[in-house]
């Protein structure tokens, strides 16, 4: 990922911050006009999204996977004396607007939407039409990435950068981002992403698979069942998209946390599962995602988070296989469901790793029944992914499970764009 260090350096001059219009200069950086002049400026653009998105503790990567894992309790906090991450943990009133993990996923998240819109917005001017596909492709994932982060924390959020930036519902913001996918999947299939792009942008993602995972992921969050099995049955489970770090670019999970636990770790070996999700004891993705062996948990290290290097997948081949079976559990077509479910308990690895190695699904063939095996196993499968407060929400689950529903509007939002900022939710 060096490459990206490289490239970042020539957007620091000229990202938004929250959904406003303000502007910090960076003179030893490219303004936006000398940036997007040309190929390389669009590609160190991207390359600049990719590296704000991913690298260090301001970024959503290590905002929306903290923060999601201490309010849906799979992780908790180590020393106290982290007091963000521990009222986070608290929940309730104790997350407000100054919470520094809660700011920075919604003010990075918003910058790197914004600049995801300058590639778009310029990409006409790149002749060589892979080229420029490649980059269509790469800035709409990452827009849709940002909306997403946007859409699932938040009862709203502004789709349009600007000053006085307009709210949105949720849902209304990951239609936009399925939208923004959606045509750059159209982009792709016209024009596959040139050698050149692929030189010279960061390694890791799969273009064409990511586009339809994510379609598959907002889809299913808006109760879009058809589009979502539509989109999951596209991507190829046998491909990885990934996250890459070095040593420079590092994973920023492992170097803020588990790398010298001092400040959360995952609850137990168990992923704090009880009752009805208990897990069975011989579930081999226990040894996947814990590396300690001990039944008081004193390791710490989980998963994707074990070095500096390890990469964080963008999305699981096991989450596609997920989404068809509640898609169809949803929809009444509880054989198919069942059909998909049975493929994760089974599984005994796939391209990351991870199998389940368990016998198939005897429970009863009743659509509440199914979809609880379904939530149980997409804690486990999925965890430390992000996306368990949507899952707890959408699935009913009860409100002990989770310390929130939905996070507080920075303060700094408020500040800029006092008309239109919504009240907090109680909850």
């Amino acid at each position: 990922m060096k490459k990206t260090k490289i490239y970042s350096l020539l957007l620091a001059g000229m990202l938004a911050v929250s959904s406003c219009e303000q502007e910090f200069t960076n003179p030893s950086s490219a303004n936006e006009d000398q940036a997007t002049k040309n190929v390389s400026g669009l590609i160190a653009v991207a390359n600049g999204i990719q590296y704000r998105y991913t690298v260090g503790r301001a970024s959503p990567i290590y905002a929306r996977l903290s923060a999601n894992g201490l309010t849906t309790r799979e992780l908790t906090v180590l020393n106290a004396g982290n007091t963000d991450e521990e009222f986070l943990r608290l929940g309730g009133a104790n997350v407000q607007a100054p919470n520094s993990l809660v700011s920075n996923l919604w003010n990075q998240s918003n910058l790197v939407k914004a600049n995801a819109e300058i590639i778009l917005k310029n990409a006409g001017n790149v002749q060589d039409l892979g080229t420029r596909s490649g980059l269509i492709a790469y800035a709409s994932i990452y827009k849709a990435l940002a909306l997403g982060n946007l859409g699932t924390y938040w009862e709203q959020a502004p789709i349009e950068v600007g000053e006085n930036a307009v709210f949105s519902p949720r849902a209304t913001v990951l239609k936009a981002a399925i939208t923004t996918l959606e045509t750059a999947a159209a982009a792709v299939a016209a024009n596959a992403p040139s050698a050149y792009f692929n030189s010279f942008i960061a390694p890791g993602i799969d273009i064409p698979n990511t586009i339809q995972a994510l379609i598959a992921r907002y889809a299913l969050m808006i109760g879009d069942n058809e589009k979502a099995l539509a989109a999951a049955n596209k991507v190829d489970l046998t491909k990885k998209s990934a996250f890459s770090f070095d040593d420079i670019s590092r994973n920023p999970i492992f170097d803020s946390t588990f790398g010298n636990r001092n400040v959360t770790e995952p609850i137990n070996r168990t992923f704090n599962l009880t009752g009805d999700l208990a897990m069975n004891a011989a579930d081999k993705r226990a040894a996947f995602y814990f590396q300690s062996a001990n039944a008081t948990f004193n390791s710490g290290r989980a998963g994707f988070f074990t070095a500096n290097t390890t990469t964080i997948p963008v999305y699981l081949p096991s989450e596609m296989t997920l989404i068809k079976a509640e898609a169809n559990a949803r929809k009444g077509s509880l054989t198919d469901a069942v059909t998909e479910l049975n493929k994760v308990l089974t599984k005994k690895t796939d391209v990351w790793g991870i199998g389940a190695d368990l016998p198939a699904y005897a429970g009863p063939n009743t659509a509440d029944a199914i979809l609880t095996e379904i939530y149980k196993n997409r804690c486990i499968e999925l965890f430390m992914s992000g996306l368990k407060l949507d899952d707890s929400r959408r699935f009913g689950r009860p409100q002990v499970e989770r310390s929130r529903n939905w996070y507080p509007y920075p303060q700094s939002e408020r500040d800029n764009n006092k008309a239109n900022t919504p009240a907090d939710p109680a909850l």
